[in-house]
Order: C-alpha cells, then sequence, then structure tokens
C-alpha cells in the first residue's frame, strides 16, 4: 500500500477506534474517512444481529434503499454468510445486489468480525463505475474491517 491518503487514513481511523468510538455519529466519521481516502462513491457499515443487516451509518446524507433486511440476502448477505470479502464488477450482472442507489455499477463487501470471532457486520463500499475495486481496494477495506473487529468483543 504506497498512497499515502490511505496510510493517513489508517492510522486516524486505528486511532478514532482505540479512543473508544462508538455509536452512529462515530460509524459515519469512519466511513467518511474512508470514503474520502479512497474516492469513492459511497461506504456504508451494516450491524448484524438475529439474523439480521441493520443500517448504522453511510458516507452520504441520503439512506441505502434497503436499511434492514434479513443476513440470508443481497451481497452484504453472502459476504456474512460466507465471512469472505464479495467483489462485483458490475452489479447489473448479480442476482444477489439489493440496489443501494440507482447509479451504483461496482461493489465491495467485506465481513467484520469480533474478537471472539463472530460476524458483527460488513462494510460496503459502491462506486457508479465497472470494476472499480482493485486488489489495493480489498486490501484497505480488510484491514479496515479488522480495526473495526478489534472493537467489538
Amino acid at each position: 500500500m504506497k498512497n499515502p491518503a490511505t496510510i493517513k487514513m489508517l492510522q486516524e481511523l486505528g486511532a478514532f477506534i482505540l479512543a473508544g468510538a462508538k455509536g452512529p455519529d462515530a460509524v459515519k466519521t469512519m466511513t467518511e474517512m474512508i470514503c474520502a481516502a479512497r474516492g469513492w462513491r459511497w461506504v456504508g457499515i451494516y450491524k448484524h444481529t438475529r439474523g439480521e443487516l441493520t443500517y448504522i451509518a453511510g458516507s452520504d446524507h441520503e439512506p441505502p434503499c434497503y436499511r434492514k433486511f434479513p443476513a440470508t440476502q443481497g451481497l452484504c448477505g453472502a459476504a456474512a454468510e460466507s465471512r469472505e470479502t464479495i467483489v462485483v464488477d458490475d452489479v447489473r450482472k448479480d442476482a444477489r445486489y439489493l440496489p443501494t442507489f440507482h447509479s451504483t455499477l461496482s461493489e465491495i463487501v467485506v465481513p467484520i468480525i469480533s474478537q471472539s470471532d463472530q460476524v458483527v457486520g460488513v462494510i460496503a463500499a459502491e462506486s457508479e463505475k465497472l470494476k472499480a475495486f482493485s486488489k489495493e481496494d480489498r486490501e484497505v477495506l480488510e484491514r479496515v474491517a479488522s480495526l473495526m473487529g478489534h472493537a467489538f468483543k
């Protein structure tokens, strides 16, 4: 990872989380930090509890179309269930995609796994470009998910 803005964001995000960042306002700040460093259209965080994914906050003032849905649905549900990162180069060609914004063409979803090895949420990033997410983007979001996972017991 060579992008100075990304390295700075990861350092600041880690410090923010270690300082005890909690609640929707803190999560919104985190999504804005990630979005600004990477230049994506949108980043959102969903919490995984009792078989559902619930939107906590995102980098935009407008919430996604689906604020709560079963953890068995969508790309977010697939990432939570598989415990693996999912990258979709063209969401129009993936039947699992639940539309967030009409302009989205590609998406990456990374599960957030707690220190107790439970999937506690997912980070979703979306772009208005096809094939928008690189190997480095994946590595960055996986590091962010690891940092967030350390905030959960």
